[in-house]
């Protein structure tokens, strides 16, 4: 279906909790609170509803109303306060609805129109992209093709978040077996004997709920690739069984009495040192060797050079495209501010917060507010690098360098905040684990940073 589209001209903050589960039902938003911003979607009709807050005052909304009746665009005003005279007032200026904050999910996919004609389908031939011309990812890619078309088993480690499945992807796409399967497992998802079943299948009665046939993963996989992602989290009994699928090129069912063979690439991927799991005796040695024949580590994305700036303007490109408002551009201190970013949680850290930057800045240039995601970043006046409630140092100027631990902090609280110290929103915010966030937050109680939250 062809996305529906939303701008809240409002606060971030209340548009941020909504995000999610818009995303979930393919909604693109976008959030703004600067007059010309807003009014420029308005009259381009990139957006199907506008949610409109009142009491900004460098956004009065009888003008925002005005171009939304003029274009055909859905409004809604939104007030903390209401009353019966401003609801009736706004009504007759062309409103489609008067609400009272905080904003819920189920209004807004209610007050948008029904989705439109389908999209055609992506192709699932085209060879993934892999954005970097580092030259340690440069040599990943070099050896990845060149072995593409064979039957090897590859082992592709790294650090989370550095693009793992995507270079599992790209190595299916340039093998001969390109028109076939692409399966995924997460091992580290299931437990022992859910996981087994999932890959080898079972037959009808081999145990309780098991009222029919289950084909494996490996079985769909036939002729094409199965990625085994996070394999070190196997339990030893089931790599056993997974080494003689490999060896043999047969699986056995669960219940089942006969072997059946398979025609199945097998690509593992870890953010483990497999070598020390085999040493720690939690990982089957044989086995570490047949998966390790063509061995491909990815760097972490703080290793890659310039290739944070290439990866941050290909996500630029792709959600401006995605979301109907391309920005103009980075400015220099957010690109300064993506050098210096340690990125801890890699190439899905970077997009995460390339796509935040792009709703939050709506069309205009990417600044480091945007990144920290201020209340005020989108003002006119320019953004604030931390809110009062924040921090307690003093405010700086544009051309102030601020240490990279201190703007990591600031980000975070201000995550809590906007979050109301919901940590795993702001963890989705932040694209960091829930686990992350709280070492961060026990660290800053340990240097008697006071936690506002």
């Amino acid at each position: 279906m062809l996305p529906r589209r939303v701008l809240f001209a409002c606060r971030p903050h209340h548009a941020t909790e909504l995000h999610p589960g818009l995303k979930a039902e393919g909604v693109v938003a976008v959030v703004a609170e600067d007059r010309e911003a807003v009014l420029r979607i308005l009259t381009a009709r990139q957006v199907d509803l506008v949610i409109c807050e009142t009491g900004l005052a460098f956004l009065p909304v009888a003008d925002v109303l005005a171009v939304a009746v003029e274009h055909g665009v859905a409004a809604v005003v939104v007030a903390e306060r209401g009353s019966a005279h401003e609801a009736r007032q706004y009504l007759a200026q062309g409103a489609k609805d008067y609400w009272i904050l905080p904003l819920l999910l189920e209004k807004v996919l209610a007050a948008l129109p029904e989705p439109q004609v389908p999209s055609p389908p992506a192709s699932s031939l085209a060879a993934p992209v892999v954005v970097g011309s580092h030259p340690a990812m440069a040599r990943v890619l070099a050896l990845a093709r060149q072995v593409a078309p064979s039957r090897a088993t590859v082992l592709i480690s790294g650090e989370s978040g550095t693009g793992k499945e995507v270079l599992a992807r790209y190595i299916h796409a340039h093998s001969g077996r390109q028109k076939g399967p692409f399966v995924g497992v997460n091992c580290a998802a299931l437990p022992e004997h859910l996981l087994e079943s999932e890959l080898f299948g079972h037959e009808k009665g081999a145990f309780t709920g098991a009222v029919a046939r289950k084909l494996g993963k490996f079985e769909l996989a036939s002729g094409g690739t199965l990625l085994l992602d996070e394999i070190s989290e196997m339990d030893l009994a089931l790599q056993a069984k997974l080494l003689r699928a490999l060896q043999e090129g047969e699986i056995d069912r669960v219940g089942g009495t006969e072997p059946v063979p398979v025609d199945t690439r097998v690509i593992a991927t870890t953010n483990r040192n497999l070598e020390e799991r085999v040493a720690e005796g939690a990982f089957r040695q044989d086995l570490f060797y047949r998966l390790n024949v063509i061995p491909l580590r990815l760097p972490p994305l703080r290793e890659r050079g310039d290739d944070v700036l290439e990866l941050a303007h290909f996500f630029l490109r792709r959600f401006g495209a995605e979301y109907g408002v391309p920005p103009a551009g980075l400015s220099p201190e957010a690109e300064v501010w993506l050098r210096q970013h340690p990125f801890p949680g890699n190439v899905r850290e970077l997009q995460n917060l390339m796509e935040r930057a792009v709703l939050l800045a709506a069309g205009k240039t990417i600044r480091v507010g945007h990144f920290l995601m201020d209340d005020t970043v989108l003002d006119s006046q320019g953004p604030e690098l931390a809110s009062p409630e924040l921090s307690p140092q003093p405010e700086t100027s544009d051309e102030e360098i601020i240490p990279l631990e201190e703007m990591e902090r600031r980000l975070i609280l201000k995550s809590l905040h906007t979050t109301g110290g919901n940590r795993t929103k702001a963890s989705e915010l932040l694209g960091i684990s829930v686990r992350t966030l709280r070492n961060k937050l026990n660290e800053y109680r340990q240097k008697g940073i006071v936690i506002p939250v």
